[in-house]
């Protein structure tokens, strides 16, 4: 279980009947998409800001985001990756270069044509992505094949224009990593591609507890202007896709309009083969949409801002217990478990106890006067709600265990989910009856004709060709032409 310094982060001092803190939160069984808003909202994660369709992520959720970062920032430096900073204004004509590029972003474009007073002289476009301009400075940076691999990664903000937005999961501004690589083969690109989308893979499982499946977009969900488009796909509790990191095979398309060229060993010529791989803040949605249920948020240990929260019972008679918990408190950090003392005095124990367990503290230490007098402590899971009394004796192998468990647990319950809910179809009506809340595997003859069908009459998309354990063939469930192979199809967010 990774480690790290304890988080400044405040927990939310709303207390009193009424308040958010009090409130309860939607079931998801009543109406899902309420619950997902309450859970962001009353966990304190983030909020709507007076800009349409943006967001103010909350000290709360951008610690959880902090976390993302360093587990995913350490993988990459692991690859040979190093970062580096682009700008956010990209010239309108660099955005044109890629033809399909520019197509695909084109409704999502915000425009800045006016600054300083003035109407410029050529119009910039706020960064969607940023192939165009990094690979313009690329083309400056690459020419030798001793240049090459160039492996970099930014993290940043980018602006699409959305018309619908939800909290973390889409909206019109967005925290994310782009990796931009250059290489002197087409395999070496092609290899490093999916290596990327196992970084991502991995990350997913072992960090997030979100089981994925790995696999290719068909043609027509590619990335605009890649080759190739590998990417992950987790279900979340209502059965939908959330597509959660993506990795494209770009091949020459980019290099040869950026004039990405490199002299080889032989002094002859080349254009450069190209990789560009990310994730975004909606990989917070993702954890979120997995693992909670109706009382808040839940979070795997790997990823939450505090692992274990101590609340003091009783403490204003005396002073034993605050130095108890100080003390246990002192101990588990020691350690490098993150922990949070919640030493309020506006708020009765169970108020703190319903607050904590919507903000999804994996593990909740109850600590009072009977637990001193019994030299133990009381101990609840947030994802089973368990209760049982520990001694002091072993108390921080006892709690590292158990955060161990409970990242396992996590995991191990979202892949129960997901393949209980994921179904084998034989034919368009039985596709059309079991879709709601599942992915289906269907066979498709790989026309784009049958995909638009199904795009157009259900809502659901081809999330992925998978890698692993589809391959038999069988027949299109649209045209009943011959199928090497089944896909996931599912409705997404």
């Amino acid at each position: 279980m990774p480690k790290s310094e304890t988080p400044s982060t405040q927990g939310n001092s709303k207390a009193g009947k009424g308040s958010d803190a009090m409130k309860a939160v939607t079931p998801r069984a009543t109406d899902f998409s309420a619950w997902y808003q309450d859970v962001v909202e009353q966990a304190d994660l983030a909020e709507h800001s007076p800009v349409r369709g943006c967001m103010v992520i909350k000290p709360y959720g951008y610690t959880i985001w902090e976390l993302m970062q360093k587990e995913l920032d350490a993988r990459f430096k692991a690859k040979g990756v190093v970062n580096a900073y682009f700008p956010l204004f990209i010239p309108e004509s660099l955005l044109k270069r890629e033809a399909k590029h520019v197509e695909g972003f084109a409704p999502e474009v915000a425009v800045v044509t006016h600054a300083g007073g003035e109407k410029l002289e050529e119009p910039l476009v706020v960064r969607p992505t940023s192939e165009t301009i990094i690979y313009e400075v690329y083309s400056k940076w690459v020419q030798s094949y001793r240049d090459l691999p160039l492996l970099i990664n930014q993290w940043a903000n980018v602006v699409r224009w959305e018309k619908r937005t939800r909290l973390f999961l889409r909206t019109t501004e967005f925290l994310w990593q782009e990796g931009h690589t250059v290489h002197a083969t087409e395999d070496e690109a092609e290899a490093f591609a999916k290596t990327m989308l196992e970084v991502y893979r991995d990350f997913a499982e072992t960090v997030m507890a979100v089981p994925v499946i790995p696999g290719q977009k068909s043609d027509s969900e590619r990335f605009a202007g890649a080759v190739r488009t590998y990417c992950i796909e987790a279900m979340m509790q209502d059965g939908k896709a959330l597509q959660s990191g993506t990795s494209h095979m770009l091949g020459q398309n980019f290099s040869k309009p950026f004039n990405v060229k490199f002299l080889d060993a032989d002094k002859t010529e080349h254009y450069a083969w190209q990789t560009s791989w990310g994730v975004s803040t909606r990989l917070v949605g993702a954890l979120i949409m997995a693992h909670s249920d109706d009382k808040g948020l839940v979070l795997p240990p790997n990823l939450a801002p505090f692992q274990v929260v101590i609340v003091p019972i009783g403490a204003e008679k005396g002073d034993e217990v605050m130095a108890k918990a100080e003390e246990i408190m002192e101990l588990l950090t020691s350690e490098g478990i993150r922990v949070k003392l919640d030493t309020r005095d506006s708020m009765r124990p169970g108020a703190k106890f319903f607050e904590w367990e919507k903000k999804g503290v994996p593990v909740r230490i109850e600590i009072g006067p009977k637990d001193l007098a019994a030299n133990q402590v009381t101990v609840v899971r947030r994802d089973t709600a368990e209760k049982q009394a520990l001694t002091e004796e072993g108390l921080v192998d006892a709690i590292t265990d158990m955060l161990d468990q409970i990242q396992l647990n996590l995991l191990e319950r979202a892949r129960t989910f997901r393949d209980a809910n994921t179904l084998p179809v034989e034919d368009y009506d039985a596709f059309k009856e079991k879709l709601e809340g599942h992915f289906l595997l269907a066979h498709w003859c790989g026309s784009a004709e049958c995909e638009a069908k199904i795009k157009d009459e259900t809502k659901a998309t081809i999330r992925c060709i998978p890698f692993e354990g589809t391959s038999e063939e069988g027949k299109c469930i649209i045209d009943a032409k011959p199928s090497v192979g089944c896909v996931i199809f599912a409705k997404a967010y």
